[in-house]
């Protein structure tokens, strides 16, 4: 892998105001449609991408299926890896050890495992540097230790900690081709060990507070991290997601709460095992350890000295990610889904408008707000694509039975147990919600409903936006604010595509939508991402077992669709056992970064290095196009 030496900055102070007042700027000259879907864009590439748009908006052929341990991608594109697990983020950082025999200490100065959501964020004035923040969701111990077993002590615990979280690396383009920057002032990890700060209505809440921090106040670590977000004012938002997993009790009888219980904690933890060796993850010593996680945490990449904050306010649940929008008013919306079956979608208003002449105004932004949480009716029974109405209901105390008589004494209680108020308030039990995007053409959110194999069970009825029993395709759903204003408590939906199979159930509701065909079919839609002229990136997180009712389908994939007519063409296949997740660009859309998780997971894979005997690791690719073109026109 080739590397860059640092680039010798202007000084870190100027550099960082520059990159405020930059971001602010795009954000007031080009308006909310700018940062909606993605990457916060300068006008001329816009107008590049929508040009190029004009012409086709899909300007390649799909490609087929493929089950091959290698990236296939449309004729005139080509692939390179920008960085993987393990790779040192410093000149003088220790060396990745596929051995297994790394230390903790190591980890915590390399990029992190098991890759998933990333923004780019450009640095003004220097149209070939940017810094990548990018999410390091999990660990596989397959890999992570030589015994490839579960840990076996603190400093093993400790260690798969230091994989997960957060890796900010700058990134520089050289001739023409965007590269890692070994050394960087900027380069960071952020993991299950770093200090950060909680914030907002729940922080000091008694239900917070531990032996080891008896305000309520510092957490220590994120982990867990799935997708991701990024602000008008250039901060970036990662996601904790399935944090209950890395939970357990030393005691096997203990009986756990109606909030421990929701949220999915059990005594032997899910797999991951930290609690025997690391007691804040034993909820029988620990109770309100738990508690601390599963926020939505923000994070300015060009202060590596700066202390995350966990935002409260957005409510505590299995984030997917967080879709930024804005009222036209001029305050901020974020959108969010709970990725588990049954679970629900949440929209969270600020109470303050964004500062755009005053990025440093917008800093506690997302400390004050409203939650809110979706409630969808059954539809017109479309069989093809349903829609129909649907509102946004407040999770406020005292509002909507929100109140003591049904557990909940303050707001910081209905925030930190946002699920049980969801539940109150009667919202819509959806389809495992992932990612959410929102279109910079005219403001319509997209929701990946990426499967639910237990709907029609555990009281979760067939209809409305969720309209198939047992489904194990997933399907897109798609919304319109009334007024096409992100501040409004009602909207209209339908279902852009219903995933499915049609060639071994042709004519069935598990063939899918109209748009679905043999030239196009895939399962389990998890990444999305707008670019600049309104293509709609798919990537997949499904069976990948290319057999029964997934034959056809081939490893995991990254599609793209024409939001206006419905076609979906295949774009990129990933390795063997990944799955293809998280997406940002280039400013001028002429290279697209995309993270492939965990090939090989269950063996079978060697990707990227295909050395005898190798580990496969988890990396960020770097796909151009061979003419220097913008990706997918």
């Amino acid at each position: 892998m080739k590397l860059l030496k640092e680039h010798q900055p202007t000084d870190l102070e100027n550099l960082v105001g520059l990159t405020r007042r930059s971001f602010i700027g795009a954000g007031a000259l080009c308006g909310a449609a700018l940062f909606l879907g993605g990457d916060l864009l300068s006008r001329t590439a816009l107008a590049t991408g929508v040009s190029e748009a004009n012409r086709t908006l899909l300007g390649f052929d799909g490609i087929a299926t493929a089950t091959a341990d290698s990236v296939s991608l449309p004729p005139g594109y080509r692939a390179s890896v920008l960085i993987s697990w393990g790779q040192p983020l410093q000149a003088d950082g220790p060396a990745f050890d596929p051995s297994g025999n790394g230390s903790a200490e190591a980890q915590e100065v390399q990029f992190g495992d098991n890759n998933d959501g990333m923004s780019l964020f450009p640095m003004p004035g220097h149209p070939d540097r940017a810094l990548l923040a990018i999410n390091n969701e999990y660990t596989n111990y397959r890999y992570l230790y030589a015994h490839g077993q579960a840990p076996q002590s603190l400093e093993e615990v400790r260690k798969a900690l230091a994989a997960e979280g957060v890796s900010v690396i700058e990134i520089a383009r050289q001739n023409g081709q965007w590269q890692f920057v070994q050394g960087s002032r900027f380069n960071r990890r952020i993991h299950g060990n770093t200090p950060i700060t909680l914030s907002g209505p729940a922080a000091g809440h008694d239900w917070l507070k531990t032996a080891a921090d008896s305000s309520g106040r510092h957490a220590l670590g994120t982990f867990q991290n799935c997708a991701n977000g990024k602000t008008p004012w250039g901060t970036y938002l990662t996601c904790e997601e399935n944090f209950t997993d890395c939970f357990g009790s030393s005691d096997p009888q203990q009986a756990f709460d109606v909030g421990l219980k929701r949220y999915g904690v059990v005594a032997a933890s899910k797999e991951i095992g930290w609690h025997p060796f690391d007691a804040r993850f034993d909820v029988a010593k620990n109770p309100n350890e738990v508690n601390r996680h599963g926020w939505v945490v923000e994070i300015d990449p060009f202060d590596p000295k700066s202390t995350p904050v966990k935002r409260t306010a957005l409510g505590r649940f299995k984030h997917e990610n967080a879709a930024l929008a804005q009222t036209k008013g001029g305050r901020a919306v974020v959108y969010m889904g709970d990725d588990e079956r049954g679970e629900f979608i949440y929209k969270f208003i600020s109470r303050d408008k964004i500062d755009t002449a005053n990025p440093k105004a917008n800093r506690d932004l997302l400390d004050h707000g409203t939650l809110y949480v979706a409630q969808f009716d059954g539809g017109d029974n479309n069989p093809d694509r349903p829609k129909g109405q649907g509102r946004w209901v407040e999770l406020t105390h005292g509002k909507n039975g929100l109140d003591a008589a049904a557990g909940f004494n303050n707001q910081a209680e209905v925030l930190i147990h946002a699920r049980l108020a969801a539940s109150v308030v009667k919202a819509t039990r959806m389809d495992r919600p992932e990612w959410i995007v929102v279109s910079p053409k005219d403001g319509q959110v997209y929701c990946t409903l990426t499967n639910n194999i237990k709907r029609g069970d555990d009281g979760q009825p067939v209809g409305g936006p969720n309209p198939r029993a047992k489904n194990q395709y997933g399907q897109i759903l798609r919304w319109r604010e009334t007024d096409d204003n992100a501040s409004a408590m009602s909207f209209e939906w339908d279902l852009f595509v219903v995933a499915g199979n049609p060639v071994v159930h042709p004519g069935t509701p598990q063939a899918g939508s109209a748009n679905i065909n043999a030239a196009n079919l895939f399962n389990s839609p998890d990444g999305l991402s707008f670019d600049a002229a309104g293509r709609l990136w798919i990537q997949t997180d499904g069976d990948s077992s290319n057999k029964g009712d997934f034959a056809g389908m081939g490893n995991n994939q990254m599609l793209c669709a024409d939001p206006h007519s419905g076609e979906i063409r295949r774009f990129m296949v990933g390795p063997v056992g990944c799955e293809v997740t998280g997406i940002s660009f280039a400013p001028d859309y002429k290279t697209m970064f995309v993270g492939l998780q965990h090939p090989g997971e269950n063996g079978g894979s060697t990707f990227p290095e295909h050395l005898p005997g190798g580990k496969p690791r988890s990396s960020v690719m770097v796909i151009t196009r061979e003419d220097g073109g913008v990706i997918g026109a």
